[in-house]
């Protein structure tokens, strides 16, 4: 089977199999950001933004993707920088391992689109669905605080 779907701003046209999960293809493809972790939905290691909403693609058919945008964390970068959210990872410690980390992100680049100034228990809650094994998750909240307020003008 054909689809076309852009990935990270690329428009692709990609032979998939029957019953192959986006997950695969996106690795096939050599995005490596996107980790496989449980393949059950569970740790959102393999999340990507499917037409801006935060996804798990090892739960994902390749072919539901058919006609969309797919960004996976390499693909927030922009022009050399990184974006916001990965700056803030980066600042306020928030990788540690950074197995979980690429899924984080993308999870807080989802919610900072919809809700420019979330509460602590927004941040929890949008990040809930990524685990994590190395931190108890200070610093991330603290980096979507921070990726938030420079996304804000608020320096």
């Amino acid at each position: 089977m054909t689809i076309t779907l852009t990935i990270n701003g690329i428009r692709k046209t990609l032979e998939i199999e029957p019953g192959e999960k986006l997950l695969g293809l996106l690795r096939r493809e050599g995005y490596m950001g996107v980790k496989i972790g449980c393949e059950a939905g569970d740790c959102g290691a393999c999340a990507v933004l499917l037409d801006g909403r935060s996804v798990n693609s090892c739960l994902l058919f390749a072919a539901k993707a058919d006609g969309c945008k797919v960004v996976t964390v390499e693909g927030l970068e922009q022009d050399g920088h990184l974006h916001p959210v990965q700056e803030a990872f980066l600042d306020q410690g928030g990788v540690q391992c950074g197995y979980c980390t690429p899924g984080m992100i993308i999870s807080a680049v989802d919610l900072l689109s919809r809700n420019p100034s979330p509460t602590e228990t927004e941040i929890r809650r949008a990040l809930s669905g990524n685990l994590c094994r190395c931190t108890g998750y200070v610093k991330q909240i603290q980096a979507v605080q921070r990726a938030a307020a420079v996304m804000r003008g608020d320096r």
